[in-house]
């Protein structure tokens, strides 16, 4: 029998700055309704100049370290946005540094949003597996108000992007929320739909890169991922919460508490609706939008505080991230 992994505190932090839905509308020029009832958004939190992805994640993580587990942490793993504070570069290491966690190997895993329940995995996997690893803390963070074009039309599924940073405390043990069985599925079909067209090998940045503002996120073809998209985007949801629950023991009728990404709010309810959950069941991120792969663990956290989720709950983190990949993770509460 596999021993358990549990995890023992969420940290988050979010910027000061604040972008209300009437400012993304101007931005835009979307109507303030279409931005607060399709998008789903009555604001986000905007990072300040000097609030990079290091900074950030390294304030969600500092509360988890009054618990009484830094000196057992033997890893820390950066899993959200590529986005960081410098091209090519690993920011683990700095996350590391100024948390003083001296005796802790860092490495960084890289899904864009649909990281959070897979890294969940590999943190379960890791101390199942190495007994020599004693409690990770999983760490990221989200800066990417900064690569939104608000006069590219083509990329507004982008114009909910925000940000935020969060961390996980997991450790052996059952005592906490116990991290269960996961499920991911891809389609590599979607993998050149949305990207930064410059900056890699493809259009080394350039002063032509720039006057063409490639270094925004992009949608190479708008209509025609969402003609493909849309059509297996809910089966897909559905499939993995599916899987992830049955694989830890459980029934889909079971599932007490979905954490899922920030979507469209359509989609947010359909997911519910085709899942068998009311709204108090989840937590919608109407006031603070995506925040790439850190979404799931924001929705446990502020549920936690509200006094949604009860000791016994079967939750499930959900994400899902361009690529396109699907991907669940089960706690029991």
């Amino acid at each position: 029998m596999k021993p358990g992994v549990s995890i023992v505190g969420i940290g988050t932090y979010f910027p000061a700055a604040y972008q209300t839905s009437a400012e993304i509308a101007a931005a835009t020029g979307i109507p303030q309704a279409v931005i607060e009832q399709k998008f789903g958004l009555r604001g986000k939190h905007v990072a300040a100049p000097d609030e990079h992805v290091s900074t950030m994640a390294v304030r969600a993580a500092q509360s988890l370290l009054e618990i009484g587990a830094a000196a057992e942490i033997d890893a820390v793993i950066y899993f959200a946005s590529a986005h960081k504070d410098y091209y090519l570069w690993s920011v683990a290491p700095k996350i590391q540094h100024e948390l003083g966690l001296t005796g802790a190997f860092t490495f960084e895993l890289m899904d864009t949003s649909a990281c959070g329940p897979i890294a969940l995995k590999v943190a379960r996997d890791m101390l199942v597996a190495d007994e020599s690893v004693r409690a990770i803390l999983l760490v990221g963070a989200s800066r990417e108000s900064s690569v939104i074009d608000y006069r590219n039309q083509r990329s507004r599924f982008a114009f909910s992007f925000a940000d935020g940073a969060a961390a996980v405390l997991l450790r052996r043990g059952e005592d906490g929320h116990r991290v269960l069985e996961s499920a991911i599925r891809t389609d590599g079909s979607f993998a050149n739909d949305v990207h930064i067209p410059a900056g890699g090998s493809v259009h080394p940045a350039s002063a032509e890169t720039l006057e063409r503002r490639m270094h925004y996120l992009d949608v190479t073809d708008p209509e025609r991922m969402k003609a493909r998209l849309d059509p297996i985007s809910l089966d897909h949801f559905v499939d993995v919460v599916r899987r992830a629950v049955e694989r830890s023991g459980y029934a889909l009728d079971d599932l007490a508490f979905l954490a899922p990404l920030h979507t469209k709010r359509s989609l947010f309810e359909a997911l519910l609706r085709a899942l068998g959950l009311g709204e108090q069941q989840s937590f919608y991120l109407a006031e603070f939008g995506h925040m790439a792969a850190i979404d799931p663990f924001v929705v446990l956290a502020e549920a936690d505080r509200r006094g949604r989720l009860r000791p016994g709950d079967l939750v499930v983190t959900l994400s899902a991230g361009t690529g396109y990949t699907w991907a669940a993770t089960a706690i029991l509460w």
